[in-house]
């Protein structure tokens, strides 16, 4: 994928969180099944990076939780990240905005040596293989030396009713050639008419970047929505 192709994708989205963020918000009032499994999985002391942390709902869950360890939340949208600390309550909970598609969004915040980095939903929306690559050996290079990537992506090819929600390319300017297999652009009504770009991974595709990226995959499930399959959750262990 050619470096237009990727910023027009990119540009999709940030105008899609920037301007229907509230919505977005108000529709994620509560964490996924597959999320909650993992928090339940955590010891409570974990120091924990959350890429794509949108409203903050993970760092009020882990409250609830009575989880001890420090909490970095980053997410792009500017509406989300104020959602998230007026609702936070979490005190060890710091919240940056921060652009994983930039060659220096690691060094927007001081803090390193994470036992857990989180990349729920967060994935999809990075469009090409080179830049998701990047962003996982960024965030791979903050852990510690038994640190856990933990993440999920939308299976949304498993919903006829997410299906049907699919829209040419040609909508917002995309040739479809220029594309990578797997990428599909899905239109949002709620609050006005507006599009993401999401890609829709398979367990190879995964598997082949955590071994490109020094990991191992040591978990792996599906969970949440449409018959219990509309997200695929995988825990990667750096080898």
């Amino acid at each position: 994928m050619d470096k237009d192709t990727i910023q027009n994708l990119l540009d999709i989205n940030k105008q899609f969180y920037q301007h229907f963020g509230e919505e977005f918000s108000a529709t994620r009032g509560r964490i996924q099944p597959g999320v909650r499994s993992v928090l339940d999985d955590l010891n409570g002391a974990e120091k924990i990076l959350d890429l794509g942390c949108g409203n903050g709902e993970v760092a009020r869950q882990l409250v609830k939780l009575g989880h001890q360890g420090a909490y970095t939340g980053l997410d792009l949208s500017q509406p989300l990240l104020t959602a998230a600390n007026e609702k936070n309550l979490k005190p060890s909970a710091s919240f940056f905005q921060a652009d994983l598609a930039s060659i220096d969004w690691d060094l927007q915040f001081p803090e390193q040596n994470y036992d857990v980095v989180f990349a729920f939903a967060t994935l999809h929306h990075i469009p090409s293989n080179q830049l998701r690559i990047q962003i996982i050996n960024k965030a791979r290079q903050l852990m510690t030396s038994k640190g856990l990537f933990i993440h999920s992506n939308w299976q949304f090819l498993n919903s006829p009713k997410l299906i049907a929600r699919i829209q040419t390319w040609k909508k917002v300017g995309i040739n479809e050639e220029d594309l990578d297999e797997g990428d599909y652009l899905l239109d949002w009504k709620r609050g006005g008419k507006g599009f993401r770009y999401v890609h829709h991974f398979n367990e190879t595709e995964l598997n082949s970047m955590a071994k490109e990226t020094g990991f191992q995959v040591i978990n792996n499930f599906l969970s949440d929505g449409y018959e219990n399959r509309l997200g695929l959750y995988q825990y990667w262990m750096k080898t």
